[in-house]
């Protein structure tokens, strides 16, 4: 399948003749992704308070979360393989139903637990769901339109319906449920759920009648392979894969001991009441809107690696203000250097699928995904005890330790993959 007209046909700041020039099934993904994006950001400023309001401890709270992301782990390998021999559609299908389980399973609970299994599923349908939009982007773009075609997805699709997301259930919570101050009734919240179910079930739609049933294999094989030889046969072929796993696991971090207490944080530490912290999440989406795209066009002309440990950088610094500062105007400029973890989230995946040929791209999605998963899940784990026995300020203290140690010098010894070209001999062995 060829990739899109590339930016030399275009024009670097032309971004709706870029985006015609695309291939309809990533187009069809950034729609997919951005409403699915503006029902998360609808509910993630209360999120976890909800959970807590059931009745959980921030230590159950990380064990739900560390179980999701085993499950996610789990299937990760075994789900690459179906994608790179089948395509990516019905596992995208099978990921946006188990997010509306999820979602289904928030808004109905009357306990905790019943919650708990909302954010397992929603955590398991977010990771076999993004596996297959991550192929379609590694396979669909070229190489020096990839970061300013991913980060289109994130600035001015998901990033601006990312900021509307909060506007609404802030306004919500206020003007129709009548909050005042940090929400204290789980009843208040639970309507969130309701409409982010709906804006699910619209996005599952958008896949089942506008995505085709594209794959980037020409073989019709039907020998089974072994999932464990593959992921070894991938780490055996190129030693920078072995780097980029380290990488991924430092890198996916935020989702299991960063993103889910930073709201939590701010409530139970800064009195940050319902406006504030949907202030946060609209400025965090804010970032990505203005920023983004401008990123994008950087990586794509200058490298990944530069601009991605700027991003990294400028989200780091922003962990440190929300752990400082104790006022509300500064907690919107936390939010607003939060957007660059948003924004270096499309640069890594770039790295990521620029250092594999795209027959292999779902193997390699699913053992990135796998370790990632593992290591998360534990910290996910850990992250509720650290919260709960010594303080919400050690899971960022930790985080950032692990970034300026392990992910950032690994980062230095890649090489810069805009125009790295991938010895495909190298992974014959994952022929069919």
């Amino acid at each position: 399948m060829e990739t899109g007209t590339t930016t030399e046909q275009t024009g670097v700041l032309n971004i709706p003749a870029f985006w015609k020039a695309q291939q309809k099934d990533w187009r069809i993904t950034v729609i997919r992704t951005s409403l699915e994006r503006l029902g998360y950001k609808i509910i993630l400023p209360y999120l976890t308070l909800y959970i807590i309001l059931l009745g959980a401890t921030k230590t159950q709270l990380g064990l739900v979360t560390s179980l999701g992301l085993i499950a996610s782990g789990l299937l990760g390998p075994y789900i690459g393989q179906i994608i790179d021999r089948h395509g990516p559609k019905k596992v995208y299908i099978v990921g946006i139903l188990i997010l509306i389980g999820g979602y289904l399973a928030f808004a109905s609970a009357p306990i905790w637990q019943v919650a708990a299994l909302g954010m397992f599923l929603h955590q398991l349908g977010g990771g076999v769901g993004g596996q297959s939009c991550a192929t379609i982007c590694g396979n669909c773009l070229a190489n020096c339109d990839r970061a300013k075609g991913m980060l289109i997805c994130e600035s001015l699709a998901a990033g601006i319906l990312g900021m509307v997301g909060p506007m609404i259930s802030g306004w919500f919570l206020v003007s129709v449920m009548k909050v005042e101050g940090t929400p204290t009734d789980p009843n208040s919240i639970r309507p969130l759920f309701f409409i982010t179910m709906t804006i699910t079930i619209i996005s599952l739609l958008v896949v089942v009648f506008k995505l085709s049933f594209a794959r980037w294999t020409t073989s019709n094989s039907t020998v089974k392979r072994n999932v464990i030889k593959d992921a070894a046969a991938i780490l055996k072929a190129d030693k920078n894969c072995v780097k980029w796993l380290f990488m991924a696991v430092v890198g996916n971090m935020p989702v299991a001991m960063v993103i889910p207490y930073v709201q939590l944080f701010a409530a139970e530490t800064k009195n940050a009441g319902a406006a504030t912290l949907a202030g946060m999440v609209t400025a965090t989406a804010l970032t990505s809107v203005v920023c983004g795209y401008f990123f994008g066009i950087l990586g794509d002309r200058f490298g990944r690696k530069k601009i991605l440990t700027l991003t990294i950088a400028l989200y780091l610094v922003g962990l440190v203000m929300l752990i400082t500062t104790k006022s509300p105007v500064m907690l919107l400029t936390v939010g607003i250097l939060q957007g660059f973890q948003e924004i270096g989230g499309p640069l890594a995946a770039s790295i990521q699928n620029e250092l594999v040929p795209h027959k292999v791209m779902g193997r390699w999605v699913g053992v990135v995904r796998f370790f990632s998963s593992m290591f998360s899940a534990l910290l996910a784990a850990l992250g509720g005890i650290i919260y709960d026995q010594l303080g919400g300020q050690w899971i960022f203290i930790i985080y950032i330790a692990c970034e300026i140690c392990i992910r950032l010098p690994l980062l230095f010894s890649l090489p810069e993959t805009l125009h790295h070209k991938v010895d495909e001999k190298a992974f014959a062995s994952l022929d069919d």
